[in-house]
């Protein structure tokens, strides 16, 4: 078998406790077989051999996703999907390489589940993300789209921009006892459906995944100040958030208390803003340093532009962004 085949037969079962085992395998593998990551590790000096802890590991700059094509092993296959970051006409958009798109759907779908302790087809998923359908090559919305697709619902999951559509469909979904339903919008999107409805009967008793970004269109707000908007319309219940990137194939998931928790293959350090070389566990507050171990044909170690608190379980607030820094992704909010 390939390095490839038992490494994701073992991801499938990665634990905290084997995490880090794992995470050091991927590293020397990447670091031999992805060349942006090789030569950036090179650029540094890093003796890989020499690598032994988790804290040890260089990441890699989240810019090199827009310059580079970093995929590991490129010469053994072709991207079957890309996906593109989110942005204004005046960025350039980060491309994420993708040589097995079902790999993605079903890590996102496996975390999903995991998190909210019921299977897709115990849900029913509506969408109001206008600026990533209309941009395209969105993951939010492939992972949107394969939710929606393997819960077995008749609605239609995306919404563009006709509100009364969705209402209409919110009620529809809500006689179904049998199933929960999700809102899952951009910030601004979800802020011009209460603008227009306020706190309509369609939009009571429903689980409001945001995914953050004001996108140019609103204001930015901290987390606070638009969770509290969001439930004047939605409810008292908790505003849940996701945080996810075009870069990585795992979420993290918020329940409404704005503590992210990771999922087994995901997890962060935090670094110095000022130091690059610092990251730690222990760290209570930086910028994000990411580990994805589902980013095995990719690079699963990457050094975000994303500010956090980190608190004893594990669990992460994110503050922001660091400045001069583009406001992208998905929940990364000023």
């Amino acid at each position: 078998m390939s390095f490839r085949d038992t490494y994701l037969a073992e991801l499938s079962a990665v634990s905290s406790s084997t995490f880090e085992a794992l995470a050091l395998r991927l590293f020397r593998h990447q670091a031999r077989h992805c060349p942006p990551y090789q030569q950036w590790l090179h650029a540094l000096g890093c003796q890989v051999e020499h690598v032994a802890h988790l804290a040890e590991i260089p990441f890699l700059p989240i810019e090199f996703f827009k310059t580079h094509e970093v995929r590991t092993e490129p010469a053994r296959w072709e991207p079957r999907e890309v996906f593109l970051s989110s942005g204004t006409t005046q960025q350039q958009r980060s491309r994420h390489l993708v040589r097995d798109p079902q790999l993605y759907r079903r890590n996102a779908a496996r975390i999903f589940e995991q998190v909210y302790g019921t299977p897709l087809t115990g849900w029913t998923f509506l969408a109001l993300l206008p600026s990533y359908l209309e941009q395209g090559q969105s993951s939010l919305v492939a992972m949107v789209d394969y939710f929606a697709k393997e819960s077995g619902q008749t609605q239609p999951a995306f919404f563009l921009h006709d509100h009364a559509a969705l209402l209409q469909a919110l009620a529809q979904a809500k006689q179904d006892s049998t199933r929960r339903v999700m809102l899952i919008g951009v910030s601004y999107a979800l802020l011009d459906l209460v603008a227009e409805y306020g706190a309509a009967p369609e939009l009571q008793g429903l689980t409001v995944l945001e995914t953050g970004g004001m996108k140019g269109r609103r204001r930015e707000m901290i987390r606070e100040e638009l969770h509290a908007e969001l439930q004047r319309a939605f409810g008292p219940a908790g505003i849940h958030s996701e945080y996810g990137m075009t870069e990585l194939l795992s979420q993290a998931y918020s329940l409404g208390d704005g503590r992210f928790h990771c999922p087994a293959p995901l997890r962060i350090l935090l670094r110095d803003p000022a130091d690059p070389f610092s990251a730690s566990r222990a760290r209570p507050d930086g910028a994000i340093n990411v580990i994805d171990l589902a980013n095995v044909d990719s690079c699963a170690f990457i050094e975000t532009k994303d500010l956090a608190r980190q608190y004893p379980d594990g669990s992460f607030e994110v503050l922001g962004r660091m400045d001069n820094s583009d406001v992208r992704g998905c929940n990364q909010m000023v």
